[in-house]
């Protein structure tokens, strides 16, 4: 017999929060700085540059819920012998995740794309080279702080991993994709960059927050 489910206002907080955390984790200079510096050297347009965006989000979170998967099945094994070990788990993570990154944005300052200015003349690589290893780089970074979330609701069966999957994607795709467009039209990377700063503590929040949900679900 399965376990019972997650109430549904629970687990819609916690797809609302995996979403959130997806899109603030991509909203990250790593997940979308690379394709705007490899768009502007391919001469890519804009459209081109969305559907390189698009497959490496879709590329990393299939790695992350793969990653996930295998923690998932590990820890529902053990916890046929501890019971409840998973949720606590789960939410012990995301506390030292949320305060890692609360403290990392009040102790580091984000780091500027400064440096020489890009040389646009020709590509120095081919278009589908660029493409594909744009999509390789972040298919071999699953998101690590998307993880505990799944642990979160490993027991609550198949629809609700799936659930958390898509809005993992669809964050992931919409934070990329937003960053990636507005630095191409026009707006300054530095000013983005300096929002990284307090990214960092809002995503630190958010961690926290949905771990307080699970460990109020299981009290």
């Amino acid at each position: 017999m399965s376990p019972p489910a997650f109430e549904q206002p629970v687990l819609f907080s916690l797809v609302a929060g995996g979403f959130a955390a997806a899109f603030l984790h991509a909203a990250l200079p790593t997940h979308w700085l690379p394709f705007v510096l490899v768009g502007r050297a391919q001469r890519w347009s804009l459209t081109k540059n969305l559907l390189a965006v698009s497959a490496a989000g879709l590329a990393h979170i299939a790695s992350t819920a793969v990653v996930g998967s295998l923690i998932v099945a590990a820890g529902l094994a053990l916890d046929g012998l501890v019971a409840g070990f998973l949720p606590h788990l789960s939410a012990v993570l995301l506390f030292a995740f949320g305060g890692f990154y609360l403290i990392k944005s009040a102790i580091r300052r984000p780091v500027m794309a400064g440096g020489p200015a890009l040389d646009l003349a020709e590509p120095t690589v081919g278009h589908a080279t660029a493409f594909w290893g744009l999509v390789a780089v972040m298919a071999l970074s699953p998101g690590e702080v998307l993880l505990p979330i799944y642990m979160s609701s490993a027991q609550e069966g198949v629809g609700a991993l799936a659930l958390l999957t898509l809005a993992f994607a669809v964050g992931t795709i919409l934070g990329m994709a937003t960053f990636t467009t507005l630095a191409r039209a026009g707006a300054s990377v530095l000013r983005l960059e300096r929002w990284a700063r307090y990214e960092g503590a809002i995503l630190g929040i958010a961690l926290i927050a949905i771990g307080l949900v699970i460990v109020t679900h299981q009290h």
